[in-house]
């Protein structure tokens, strides 16, 4: 299991005010580095992203983005820079085809969102998810964040950073990252995903945030289909996980599970009167 980097927390000095009075403490904060990616073509080398990142599992944060957002060339090489460690080099025989979605601003974000933007434009990069397996029981989903929460180290330190993790159809958690972006936290534990060479198709995807748009958006382009997040989910969302025929539960808090798609995939307790 993927632990926090000894550089993705630091401690300033701060002063803390209460009803008691003030006092002067070292408090723990979460790391916030800008990565940049380095696109090498034949003439010169093009950025291709900067993500503001939690420093740490930069090779997995990398695919992840690489796979998201439907960049994902078969063959790369990925190297870290010799004097800078925030920058890292990225070459591909795919070159162009990366360097357009570039010129085209599909990498332009840090956010996570831009460069997918809408239903209809992720849809040109993606199909519906098959409905596969038995079904799952809510009551297991309902318990993943308990048990993300328990994989959050950096978070216990910080209260400042989001996690995702990656579960199986029976509950088990198979790796969780933490970053000061969700989006990025997702990313990473994809990117793990992807060098594991896993079946995502058979994966549930927990995240300690809401539900954005850009949180199932790189759940459909990766392939998983089951979201569950602690918070809530936006109308696009829901929108876009309804198009594609993702599972996507919110509010999974206190025993509880609010299903907004794809209920096809769980079991349901009964229907009140």
């Amino acid at each position: 299991m993927p632990g926090a980097p000894a550089n993705a927390c630091l401690t300033v000095p701060a002063q803390r005010l209460g009803t008691g009075g003030r006092s002067a403490v070292h408090d723990a904060l979460a790391a916030e580095e800008p990565l940049e990616l380095r696109l090498h073509t034949p003439a010169d080398p093009l950025p291709l992203a900067v993500l503001m990142r939690t420093p740490g599992h930069d090779r997995e944060l990398i695919g992840g983005w690489l796979l998201s957002e439907g960049l994902l060339p078969a063959e790369l090489s990925l190297s870290p820079d010799d004097e800078n460690p925030n920058v890292w080099h990225l070459h591909t025989p795919e070159w162009e085809r990366l360097a357009a979605g570039a010129r085209l601003g599909v990498s332009s974000s840090a956010c996570g969102v831009c460069g997918t933007g809408s239903i209809e434009r992720l849809a040109v990069r993606a199909g519906p998810l098959p409905v596969s397996g038995p079904p799952l029981p809510w009551p297991l989903l309902a318990g993943l964040p308990q048990q993300l929460q328990a994989a959050q180290p950096l978070f216990r330190d910080t209260g400042g950073v989001h996690a995702a993790g990656l579960f199986t159809a029976a509950g088990e958690l198979l790796a969780a990252f933490e970053d000061v972006g969700r989006h990025n936290a997702t990313d990473k534990v994809l990117g793990w995903a992807l060098r594991q060479r896993l079946d995502r198709s058979a994966l549930v995807l927990c995240v300690s945030s809401r539900a954005g748009f850009e949180i199932v958006q790189k759940a459909v382009m990766a392939g998983v289909p089951v979201v569950v997040a602690v918070g809530a989910a936006s109308s696009l969302a829901v929108d876009t996980a309804q198009a594609f025929g993702l599972t996507l539960c919110a509010f999974v808090r206190q025993g509880r599970v609010t299903v907004y798609s794809g209920a096809e995939r769980l079991e349901l307790p009964d229907a009140l009167p």
